[in-house]
């Protein structure tokens, strides 16, 4: 028997189409994954059932009643249960208070329960067997913890439809095993069980069917004896890099050796990575959520600190312990959250691009006016950002000409080495070419890049090497150019080629993951 059927679900946000007629079905008592790479559409559909988002077409029917009201309340009231893969935990609270939120237990004078609501969180922590205290803080908590709180807030609510997006994220090995022992004992009750993630050798072990997702629109659904892990990563790559074909990477002269880690590690991440940068080379970071690559980026910055090992620059030990001392290196960040941190939308192009070389163009707390409109003029010329002025608001960029300016910031500090987490997110497939294009120009110019991107498709057109990463941990350097067939001549068939290679070497990584307390 169905438990959910959503048929022709579409979504779209300002313009862009997240769902185009998509159909999902999940039978009771069966594991169902839902795959998918980044901007397939598996968040935006489950985000639908769940009443978080309202479809803009289609129907969904739970339980052989039609949904008709599209809110998270009458999702719950219908049996449907989600955790969230970026997490809706309130820190100042307590685990079982976040477990309980909105449904809180009460005494018979009708204030709430603490000690009630404690010990059905507890009962849920040992039905998982593992060991979370109800009354800890959960911002005191580790991103394993609360990854468990979230699960069980999911688990809490008896639902008929469970759905866990990214469940395993940040959880120990253990903790999976003993996530998988549970979900078969709720299949085994006749929960549908909804499990999203990039992990493939997960998805082989616990679900019975998957469906796959490409561009918001449905690509497949099939059993699992039916999707071997080369079949499933196939489905998901399909012909997506297509877009990205016709940019030249170039040959490439390396240089001396710019920067060099020894065994470098952070608080949480990473663990233990070594790696040497170039001049003249883009070297890319691959892996999941979570495999420690924005960290690496950040201790390398100087955002946060190194606990252990060393980083090299021009062959010199340095000490980066802030963001200042980074750029005193010549190390420059361009992070990952453009809209919050690397641009001011209400000031105009100028003030941005001279806002990281204020103290090199000031006297007297003065900003030499001539000094900042020639660096801005440059930057518009030298990446070629369309704006009717430099006097204009960067708000009204779009996206693509918005992370120019941010780039040209940081390239306004003349940095040699130049550290850019996920640059084309968020932008259209046209600017995501000019940007790669500019990363291998920039190359070209003699600087060291370090390249994070999820799209493998633009690691693969950008980078001369890649680091593949896991669990915080460097497990394999590789050389783009041994990724590529020469024997193929369409060039769009060699990068979706290459980039089924590199997702199956990121498989790899995961599935040697150490387990980790």
């Amino acid at each position: 028997m169905t438990a959910v059927v959503m048929k022709g679900i579409s979504k779209a946000f300002g313009g862009v189409k997240a769902l185009d007629n998509v159909d999902f079905a999940v039978m009771l008592g069966e594991i169902h994954a839902l795959l998918g790479g980044n901007g397939a559409g598996k968040s935006t559909i489950l985000k639908v059932l769940n009443g978080v988002h309202r479809p803009d077409a289609g129907t969904i029917v739970v339980g052989g009643v039609a949904l008709t009201t599209h809110t998270p309340e009458a999702s719950r009231a219908a049996g449907i249960a989600m955790n969230f893969q970026e997490m809706s935990l309130i820190p100042t609270l307590s685990v079982a208070q976040n477990i309980f939120l909105t449904r809180e237990a009460r005494t018979a004078r009708g204030f709430l329960d603490d000690a009630a609501c404690e010990k059905k969180a507890a009962e849920i922590f040992a039905m998982l067997e593992v060991k979370v205290d109800p009354k800890a803080v959960v911002g005191t908590l580790g991103a394993g913890q609360k990854q468990l709180t979230e699960i069980a807030k999911a688990i809490s609510q008896s639902s008929k439809v469970l759905i866990l997006d990214e469940p395993s994220t940040a959880l120990a090995v253990s903790d999976v095993d003993r996530l998988f022992t549970f979900l078969r004992k709720l299949k085994a009750q006749g929960v549908a069980v909804i499990y999203v993630s990039h992990r493939m050798d997960e998805i082989a072990r616990i679900a019975d069917r998957a469906t796959i997702l490409r561009d918001g629109k449905h690509v497949i659904t099939a059993p699992l004896s039916d999707l071997p892990i080369d079949t499933m990563i196939e489905h998901i790559v399909g012909k997506r890099s297509k877009g990205l074909a016709d940019v030249q990477r170039g040959a490439v002269t390396r240089g001396e050796v710019l920067l060099e880690a020894r065994s470098l590690s952070g608080v949480h991440k990473p663990h233990d990575v070594s790696f040497a940068l170039h001049r003249g080379e883009v070297l890319g970071l691959a892996g999941l959520l979570g495999s420690g690559r924005s960290s690496l980026a950040r201790v390398i910055a100087g955002i946060e600190p190194a606990t252990a090992g060393e980083l090299r620059i021009r062959g010199e030990v340095v000490s980066i312990r802030k963001p200042a001392d980074a750029i005193q290196a010549g190390v420059a960040l361009v992070p990952e959250a453009r809209a919050t941190q690397g641009i001011i939308p209400a000031h105009s192009v100028a003030s941005n691009i001279v806002l990281a070389v204020l103290n090199r163009i000031s006297a007297k707390g003065v900003v030499d006016r001539a000094k900042a409109q020639k660096i801005t003029d440059n930057m518009i010329a030298q990446l070629q950002i369309k704006t009717a002025s430099r006097d204009h608001a960067v708000s009204t960029l779009s996206g693509g000409n918005q992370q120019k300016v941010v780039i040209g910031k940081w390239l306004a500090t003349d940095p040699d080495i130049l550290v850019l987490d996920e640059p084309t997110a968020g932008i259209d497939i046209g600017s995501k070419s000019e940007i790669i294009r500019l990363v291998r120009d920039l190359a070209a110019q003699g600087k060291g890049i370090v390249m994070i991107s999820s799209e493998l498709s633009e690691l693969l057109t950008a980078c001369d090497r890649i680091l593949v990463m896991a669990d915080g941990r460097a497990h394999q350097m590789i050389d783009r150019a041994t990724l590529d067939d020469p024997a193929e001549p369409d060039l769009g068939h060699r990068l979706q080629a290459a980039e089924r290679q590199l997702q199956i070497e990121i498989q790899k990584a995961l599935s040697q993951e150490t387990p980790h307390g």
